[in-house]
């Protein structure tokens, strides 16, 4: 995977952008402010953070594979189960690895001085659905427009080739979450973009599993649905992989890294 030194930007002019030593100042590339951004992630943060540890309870396993992770250029390729409260669980659990936290967000002293330099991937159309994912879209949300599927209903449109420079731009910057499945439906099919994305920045990949967040939360993630549910997030090792391979032999690995096959007790054979 290749190393790229992580971009800087900063709302003051060369040279005074380097007396802004505490951040202050300094944005993120599509020039929202990450000081702004780190008071939002603790204040979500706080909000939140009875949902994975009162309410349910969040088990996470491998962040010893985030440890010596640079600070760009990696992407975390899972499988998606609802808009919001996966995103939210994995800002916890980044900036609880900041803090050298190991498998537990607990206690969450980490919203002090949570981490920015995150990014995720989300449907326009979501983050444009209300106040709330507007605010949320501030967190980091790198939005595309959806070639295949729009308000709940499959369509055929262009596809948005902007998006694959945002996302490069953010892996610049830092880490991206990716939802290579591009919907909430399990062993739906992985999205060739996925493929483009790593055969055009060679980022380190870390597969990760996620469980018990469909049956806790409502589709949107923002309402809990049921209680006392065990919530999970499996890291995986990086994925082993070369920007070389076809598309075709990209998206087999990423469907078999995230667990995304369809288990054969449910495939329908035809006689």
């Amino acid at each position: 995977m290749t190393e790229k030194k992580p971009t800087r930007y900063s709302f003051l002019p060369k040279p005074l952008d380097r007396l802004d030593f505490l951040g202050v100042f300094e944005r993120d590339p599509f020039g929202n402010s990450l000081f702004i951004k780190r008071i939002m992630i603790a204040i979500v943060g706080w909000i939140t953070y009875f949902r994975y540890t009162v309410y349910n309870k969040l088990t996470i396993e491998g962040t010893e594979h985030l440890k010596d992770l640079p600070i760009n250029n990696v992407v975390f390729l899972s499988n998606h189960q609802t808009y919001f409260a996966d995103v939210i669980a994995f800002y916890h659990i980044f900036c609880s690895v900041k803090w050298g936290f190991t498998n537990t967000i607990v206690p969450p002293v980490y919203l002090f001085w949570p981490r920015v330099r995150n990014y995720y991937v989300a449907a326009s159309e979501t983050m444009k659905g209300g106040l709330v994912p507007r605010i949320f879209s501030l967190g980091g949300a790198i939005q595309v427009e959806r070639s295949w599927r729009a308000k709940g209903q499959d369509v055929k449109r262009e596809v948005d080739t902007t998006a694959n420079d945002r996302i490069a731009a953010a892996l610049e910057h830092g880490w991206v979450i990716s939802f290579p499945q591009g919907t909430t439906s399990p062993y739906a099919p992985i999205r060739k973009g996925t493929a483009h994305i790593l055969k055009n920045n060679n980022p380190i990949v870390i597969p990760v599993v996620i469980n018990g967040f469909r049956r806790a939360f409502d589709k949107k993630g923002l309402r809990i649905k049921k209680r006392n549910t065990q919530l999970s997030v499996r890291f995986k090792p990086p994925l082993q992989y070369s920007e070389a391979e076809s598309v075709d032999a990209l998206i087999n690995k990423v469907r078999e890294a995230i667990e995304q096959d369809i288990p054969k007790e449910k495939l329908t054979w035809l006689s």
